[in-house]
């Protein structure tokens, strides 16, 4: 009888394992079923989409970038295709080992080294690195074929940019280089970040950097099919890259060159517009460097070179380079009294040599005797304009340059440019902490009549300001930028040029400074330099003290050290009936604007209105300072080649 309990009792535990555990199996198999349906229906789309994701790949498709070109179409920057040997230094178990190895495969100059090695310290370790760029056919293979002993190393496909013309224009066109840290979270925070996507290189400066929207174009999209390790097994789809805007330049580049060529290693800068439009033909900065070392990422040698040499070659001299105009203001002073009625064109006075102001005396290079106005432009008399200046007080001589531009940004389309200084009462007080340098003393009005004192103003301001006299009255902003070709368009499509500023001048006003300008070309301090002439220019000579001189102190240049030495400058309009170019120049620390500056002007006249070039022989004189009417037989300007001095592969 307890036997057959004990079996009972083993009966119903056992009944009882088999419905737990069978309830267990239920309870297992009910989530399996659950979780089924969350995942196939529920989240079908969404793992859907991942699993897609884990299949496929996404690959930018980098555009090509476009061209640069100048007024002509001559080819300023382009882009070409080349392989480059590139190492990412965190899958590299020896770097320096690596490094002496691929040196016995390709040719690794010192700078491929100091290159990489700085782009190294600026990177992050998994970013891939170019070591060398624009390898060899020969040297593809010889990689190629060993590339398994090189983990992290490899041969990639890349655009790269070259700028043909080396140095010439290197301010204007300016230069691209790989995105550093700042502009990387600059353009993830923008709308382009997508569109930046397997970019490595951006616009630094110059045209590369203000038109970097126009000139990048649109990235692509690869898609392909991917294995387990990601091993790209086959295109899917593809969105072909939009290669980027050519812009074409108003820049004439054989002026240019001409210009520069004409400065030699002098220190200085050019600019010339056409009054009628704007349009900016000749930026001149010298001296110039070369884009192309940038392209790559410069060498600490070169960049030490460049930003440590007491000559500032990547100082934008015509943008950015402040002087004193010198006597080159006197016809805008004249204007200004005219228009103002501080004094009329025919009023005299006399230029004994020197005016006595205050108890000082403020000296002139000559004395020109009784001159009117058309006479003191052309003789450049200083007592008049110092005696005009004190007529017309600080504020009046501002209140009317500011409109032409002095002391303004122009609106130039290229970054960086600066202000200058158009000195004021209200400047002084702004620019000065002790209250007695805050005030503004009646004597230091008299030397801003000729264009010294507080006043210094760029090229580009001084040109810009010339322009709208010379187009009467009528202001166009300057600008470099002509016109913009998308990748398929059939033509160019010209910038959209703003309404001329009228600045209100009378006619007659005008008139009395272009004639005294054109008197000095005539019978004034610029008479020998555009004696034979084809055409009739206005021009204005001047000088700018690099260092103060007292007035009871003679200037003698051969006592000063080179860099303390007078600047030249050199202001025009041509032709005087029509003027279809305006010109303005300096050339540091070179005495006599009308021997060192207004020769280069009569050469770019010569150019631009006759098609002239000229010898050889004169262009080593001007660049000597001796330039005088042009020496030798002027060439055809069309008959003169234009060589690239470096060209990709």
């Amino acid at each position: 009888m307890a036997e057959l309990k004990n079996v009972e009792a083993d009966l119903t535990r056992f009944r009882r394992r088999v419905w737990v555990a069978a309830l267990v199996v239920i309870l297992g198999f009910s989530l399996l079923v659950g979780r089924l349906v969350v995942l196939q229906v529920s989240r079908h789309d969404a793992l859907d989409a991942r699993a897609e994701r884990n299949r496929t790949s996404l690959l930018p498709i980098v555009p090509n970038r476009g061209r640069i070109l100048d007024r002509n179409g001559v080819v300023l920057a382009s882009s070409y295709s080349a392989y480059a040997l590139e190492v990412t230094p965190s899958n590299v178990p020896n770097l320096d080992e690596t490094l002496s190895e691929l040196g016995k495969l390709v040719a690794l100059t010192p700078r491929d080294l100091r290159r990489f090695r700085q782009l190294r310290a600026e990177s992050r370790s998994f970013a891939s690195l170019p070591l060398k760029t624009r390898l060899t056919d020969e040297e593809v293979a010889r990689v190629a074929a060993q590339n398994y002993r090189f983990p992290g190393v490899e041969i990639k496909a890349r655009l790269f940019r070259t700028y043909p013309y080396g140095e010439l224009g290197g301010h204007v066109i300016g230069y691209i280089g790989r995105i550093n840290e700042a502009e990387k979270e600059r353009i993830e925070d923008s709308d382009d970040a997508g569109n930046y996507r397997g970019t490595e290189s951006i616009g630094k400066l110059g045209i590369e950097q203000s038109y970097e929207r126009q000139l990048h174009g649109t990235t692509g999209i690869e898609q392909v099919e991917t294995s387990a390790s990601g091993r790209a097994v086959r295109t899917l789809s593809t969105t072909p890259a939009v290669s980027g805007d050519d812009v074409m330049l108003s820049l004439d580049i054989r002026l240019q060159k001409l210009v520069e060529d004409l400065f030699g290693d002098r220190r200085g800068a050019l600019v010339a517009i056409d009054p009628r439009t704007g349009e900016v033909l000749a930026m001149v900065s010298k001296p110039s460097f070369d884009p192309n070392l940038f392209v790559d990422g410069i060498d600490v040698e070169s960049w030490k070179e460049l930003n440590e040499s007491v000559d500032r070659p990547l100082l934008n001299r015509a943008l950015r380079g402040t002087y004193p105009p010198g006597s080159t203001y006197k016809p805008f002073m004249a204007l200004a009294a005219l228009e103002t009625g501080k004094r009329g064109a025919s009023m005299v006075v006399n230029d004994t040599g020197s005016w006595t102001f205050g108890g000082h005396t403020f000296r002139s290079h000559e004395a020109a005797g009784s001159v009117d106005m058309r006479r003191a432009i052309q003789r450049s008399s200083n007592v008049y304009f110092y005696s005009l200046a004190n007529d017309m007080g600080v504020d009046t001589i501002h209140d009317f340059m500011k409109p032409l531009g002095f002391g303004q940004i122009t609106g130039l389309d290229l970054g960086g440019e600066v202000r200058g200084v158009l000195p004021s009462t209200e400047w002084k007080r702004n620019t000065y902490r002790r209250p007695e340098q805050k005030r503004w003393y009646a004597g230091e009005t008299i030397s801003l009549g000729i264009g010294q004192g507080y006043n210094n103003f760029t090229m580009l301001q001084l040109a810009n300001a010339m322009a709208a006299v010379a187009n009467h009255g009528l202001q166009n902003k300057p600008h470099l930028v002509k016109a913009v070709r998308g990748p398929h368009a059939q033509a160019p499509e010209a910038v959209v040029l703003e309404t001329p500023v009228n600045l209100g001048y009378k006619q007659q006003n005008i008139q009395v400074v272009l004639d005294g300008m054109v008197s000095v070309v005539t019978d004034g301090t610029g008479r020998g330099v555009f004696a034979g002439a084809g055409y009739t220019s206005g021009g204005k000579t001047g000088t700018a003290q690099a260092v103060t001189i007292g007035q009871k102190d003679r200037y003698d240049a051969k006592r000063l050290a080179e860099r303390q030495r007078d600047h030249g400058l050199y202001l025009a309009f041509a032709p005087a009936q029509n003027p279809q170019l305006v010109v303005a120049a300096i050339v540091e620390n070179a005495g006599w604007g009308a021997q060192v500056a207004a020769p280069i002007v009569r050469r770019v006249f010569d150019y631009a209105l006759l098609g002239q070039y000229p010898s050889e022989q004169d262009i080593a004189a001007v660049r000597q300072g001796r330039g005088g009417p042009p020496l030798g037989t002027p060439r055809a300007a069309a008959d003169i080649p234009l060589v690239p001095i470096a060209s990709g592969d």
